[in-house]
C-alpha cells in the first residue's frame, strides 16, 4: 500500500458537498505568482490575439489554484485529475501561443521526441499511488508537482506551436500525448480497485465510491483531456492539406 499522506494537503482538508464551493484559496504567494504571469503575459505577447490567448491561460490557472476545484481536488480523484487536465491540455496551450518561446525557455538542444518522454515520464510518476501520496505529503512535494507537469507541458506545446514546427512533427508530438494519456486513462478506468489512499474516505459524502471515482478519473483523462490536442492536430493537418493542394495547382 502507498504511504498515507497527512489528512491537509496543499489545498486543504478535504471538503463535504455543503462547503466546497465557498472554499477560495486565496494564499498571497499564489495571486502574488499569477499577478506577475499578467504582467509578463501583457509585456511579452505579440499582439492582441495572443494576449487573449494568454489570458485565457491564465484564467484556467486562476481556476485550477484559486477556485473551489483546488479544495475539491483534496476529497475526489477525479476532481484532481480534472486539475491537471487544465493543467497541461488548457493553459499550457493557450500559454505557449501567447509567450515566445525565449520567455519559456524551451531547450532547444533537446529533441521534440525526448521532449515528450519527459512529459509523458512526469505525467505517469505523478498519477502513481506512492508519487500521488507524497505529492499531497507538504507544500513543496505539491507545487514539484504541478509545477513539473506545467513546465513540462509548455514545452510540448511551445514546439507543436511553433511555426518553424514541421507538421509531421507536431502531429506525432499531438498524437502521441493523446496515446499516452489514453493508456493511463484506461488503467484508471479498468482497475478492478481503487488505487489511491487519499482518496479511500473522502468520496463518499459525494455520492461516489474511490472506485466509481477512479473511473470518473479515467473518463476526464481519456475525453476531455484528448479534444485540444485532437483539434489542434485536426488543424494542422488541414493546413497541411492545403499547402500540398496549391504547390500542386502551382504551374
Amino acid at each position: 500500500m502507498p504511504p498515507t499522506p497527512i489528512t491537509d494537503p496543499y489545498c486543504g482538508p478535504a471538503p463535504d458537498p455543503s462547503t466546497w464551493l465557498w472554499r477560495w484559496n486565496f494564499d498571497p504567494p499564489v495571486l502574488l505568482a499569477l499577478g506577475l504571469l499578467a504582467v509578463v503575459i501583457l509585456r511579452r505577447s505579440n499582439g492582441r490575439t495572443a494576449i487573449l490567448s494568454g489570458m485565457t491561460g491564465w484564467l484556467l490557472l486562476f481556476a485550477a489554484f484559486v477556485s473551489p476545484l483546488c479544495a475539491l481536488a483534496s476529497a475526489l480523484f477525479s476532481a484532481r485529475v480534472l486539475h491537471h487536465v487544465l493543467l497541461v491540455a488548457g493553459a499550457a496551450p493557450f500559454l505557449a501561443a501567447a509567450l515566445p518561446s525565449k520567455t519559456l525557455a524551451v531547450p532547444r538542444m533537446l529533441s521534440p521526441g525526448l521532449v515528450l518522454a519527459i512529459h509523458t515520464l512526469l505525467f505517469w510518476f505523478w498519477h502513481s499511488p506512492v508519487a500521488y501520496a507524497f505529492a499531497l505529503s507538504s507544500d513543496p512535494a505539491y507545487w514539484l508537482m504541478q509545477g513539473s507537469l506545467l513546465g513540462s507541458a509548455l514545452w510540448v506545446w511551445a514546439i507543436i506551436l511553433s511555426p518553424s514546427c514541421h507538421a509531421g512533427t507536431a502531429l506525432t508530438l499531438l498524437l502521441g500525448s493523446v496515446l499516452q494519456m489514453g493508456m493511463l486513462a484506461a488503467l484508471l478506468t479498468f482497475s478492478r480497485g481503487p488505487l489511491y489512499e487519499a482518496h479511500f474516505m473522502t468520496t463518499v459524502a459525494f455520492g461516489l465510491t474511490p472506485l466509481q471515482d477512479q473511473q470518473l478519473a479515467g473518463v476526464f483523462m481519456w475525453v476531455p483531456a484528448a479534444l485540444p490536442y485532437l483539434i489542434v492536430a485536426l488543424m494542422r493537418l488541414r493546413t497541411l492539406l492545403q499547402d500540398e493542394a496549391e504547390g500542386n495547382s502551382t504551374p
